[in-house]
């Protein structure tokens, strides 16, 4: 897993890295998904040790789950590049903003966990749909950390900032 979260770090912070192309970003965040969606399979077949029965039943729902966890992806990092573009002059309105998408996003996390917590645990047991939300959890912690240390705290808002803002 840690060898994960250090490939998120690397390609995510050359997404944002200034003078990056669009096309740059958009191959860069590619490579990390492709990376992510193979590192994550490998946990999971490692860490969950299916029978083939049970793989059978989970890789569907696992499939659907990664369909919709890539949605929330694509809006975390619409709201980073719309962080980045904003932080040299980022008004009151625009942090309100961002945090407003920020919770809504964490928000979202949790409710896709619980949606297929349910889901694994009707096809499977409740144990099981536990471990997948727990090493799922697992997995996006390290992916926050690396890229909450990639990015810099928001300035102290004071008249400088307000009036640069205008």
């Amino acid at each position: 897993m840690r060898s994960l979260a250090v490939v998120f770090a690397a390609v995510f912070a050359l997404t944002l890295a200034p003078g990056a192309s669009v096309a740059q970003t958009d191959t860069y965040l590619e490579l990390l998904r492709s990376d992510i969606k193979a590192e994550t399979v490998a946990i999971l077949t490692e860490v969950m040790e299916f029978s083939d029965e049970e793989g059978k039943a989970f890789w569907p729902i696992y499939r659907a789950y990664e369909v919709e966890g890539a949605k929330l992806g694509d809006r975390r990092v619409a709201l980073l590049k719309d962080y980045a573009a904003s932080f040299d002059n980022l008004s009151n309105e625009k942090a309100k903003e961002l945090a407003n998408a920020s919770f809504k996003l964490q928000e979202d996390r949790i409710k896709l966990n619980k949606s297929y917590y349910k889901k694994v645990a009707k096809a499977l047991d409740e144990n099981t749909a536990a471990r997948f939300v727990q090493v799922m959890n697992q997995i996006n912690l390290l992916i926050d950390v690396q890229v909450a240390a990639g990015i810099p705290l928001i300035e102290k808002y004071t008249e400088s900032v307000q009036e640069a803002a205008r």
